[in-house]
């Protein structure tokens, strides 16, 4: 849209009797405009009373405090919440596509250190390009930031310090995966007094819809004994920084970042000892059974993850809280289970699918550049890059290169060994340098991205709406 001489995003137009402000392409890059008395923003006074403003990060902050609704808020308590990992910082204005027309919430910037230091980017930049596309594109409804899988405090207090307003506390650091029946040490008094009974007279623990759970003491030993140092972490993270409303944000509680299943059993006994503790969270990500591998569909019995979910689903409902599924990517055969067992109240995280699509696109708009970038991922940065990341891609399994198409290239996103390939390379790929020091890929596919802007929102709205319609949300 033309507006004052600027091709403006026609849904960023604000006005108020003392100034206009909107969004507008001005060469390859997306400024602010204000027309009238500006508010605060810094940039560059232009004759005819024109002020831009760069998308910086004090300029987001002025945004926040104009336009409360580009500030994120805490959305994990409405039902269903749903996490859309943004690494690229760009695929914001297709998540909004989708979530206008879903019965859902969205947490738009979602990122985890490990994915930050991979991508370069701080907690600064994902929370403002997540606030300058709600800006953009006029998105009222609200939306959440999640610091996402943080381990230490340092780390929590920099996210809830710029305003994130759900922590993922990742307590996998203090689960000790090495315990045995054989080598469980000695069962502390407290909990054996809260939680057995006698050989004769078990204790019960009354979960509501039929439920009842009990513990031998063999098992309450193990239990005990693998997540004891797990709960006295989160009771202390959550004593420094949630207790007495210090900062407007929730808590998740997550244990699945680990090799050891969460029972039943164990996610009674981790939440009731949080709870007993004066701890408030409001999701628990446990570790189901089988596997939730990256950007795949789940791996393992589906008969016994739908019977387990249905019982971590009456947990947790039990104590009030939601269920939290992560690495949520692509599980497609799962999602109608989880759907069903929480009565359609869970909260469910994405993030490298969105990348993935990202690349799709860019084998479909520029299949040169694809297998480039393809070729630099198989043959110099999958083995690297499975440090970071659990997969079981079998790279023979991928088609050759020089057998296929320039067409047939977006189908290598349809085969999970390319997609665990392109999925876990995203940070080698981004920051692999020339000779001279200017990026091999990086600035070429940001380019393509951004004149393919409207495909890969299209796409993204295409691909993530499957995981909400598979999950039973209905339309807002």
């Amino acid at each position: 849209m033309e507006y004052l001489g600027f091709d403006v995003y026609e849904k960023s137009i604000h006005k108020n009797g003392e100034f206009t402000v909107f969004m507008a392409r001005e060469g390859g890059a997306d400024v602010i405009v204000v027309q009238g008395n500006n508010p605060g923003f810094t940039g560059t006074q232009s004759p005819g009373g024109i002020f831009k403003a760069p998308l910086n990060h004090t300029n987001a902050g002025v945004l926040r405090k104009l336009f409360p609704f580009t500030a994120p808020s805490r959305v994990l308590k409405y039902d269903r919440s749903f996490g859309v990992g943004d690494r690229l910082g760009i695929a914001t204005p297709g998540h909004i596509r989708l979530f206008q027309r879903y019965d859902a919430y969205p947490v738009f910037a979602q990122q985890s250190v490990r994915e930050l230091t991979l991508t370069g980017r701080t907690y600064k930049d994902v929370l403002d390009a997540a606030s300058f596309a709600v800006f953009r594109e006029g998105f009222k409804k609200p939306w959440g930031a999640d610091g996402d899988h943080l381990k230490a405090a340092s780390d929590v207090e920099n996210a809830l310090s710029l305003g994130f307003t759900m922590i993922t506390l990742d307590c996998s650091e203090h689960i000790n995966n090495n315990i045995t029946d054989e080598n469980a040490p000695p069962l502390p008094k407290k909990y054996a007094d809260r939680y057995l009974g006698t050989v004769s007279a078990p204790k019960e623990f009354d979960t509501g819809e039929t439920l009842r759970l009990s513990f031998t003491e063999g098992e309450l030993k193990k239990i005990a004994a693998v997540y004891e140092n797990a709960i006295t972490f989160a009771i202390g993270i959550y004593n420094e920084f949630f207790k007495g409303g210090t900062y407007n944000a929730d808590l998740e509680i997550s244990i699945d970042e680990t090799s050891t299943p969460t029972t039943p059993l164990a996610h009674y006994f981790v939440a009731r000892e949080l709870i007993d503790a004066g701890v408030s969270f409001a999701t628990l990500a446990p570790r189901f059974c089988g596997e939730f591998q990256k950007g795949i569909d789940y791996k393992g019995d589906l008969a016994q993850f739908k019977k387990e979910i249905e019982i971590h689903a009456i947990i947790a409902r039990h104590f009030d809280y939601k269920l939290s599924i992560h690495s949520g990517s692509d599980k497609f055969s799962v999602f109608p289970f989880i759907g069903k067992a929480t009565k359609s109240r869970f909260h469910v995280k994405t993030a490298g699918t969105n990348w993935l699509e990202a690349m799709r696109v860019i084998a479909l708009k520029a299949p040169a550049l694809y297998r480039e970038v393809h070729t630099y991922a198989l043959e110099h940065a999958f083995d690297e890059a499975r440090a970071y990341y659990h997969v079981t891609a079998n790279l023979k399994n991928i088609p050759q290169l020089d057998t296929l198409e320039d067409g047939e290239l977006p189908g290598l996103f349809e085969q999970d060994d390319s997609r665990q390939l392109i999925h876990i390379t995203y940070g080698l790929i981004l920051n692999k340098k020339n000779p001279d020091g200017s990026y091999t890929f990086k600035d070429r596919l940001y380019a393509l991205w951004r004149d393919c802007e409207g495909d890969y929102a299209e796409a993204l709205e295409k691909h993530i709406g499957r995981h909400l319609g598979e999950l039973g949300v209905g339309k807002a």
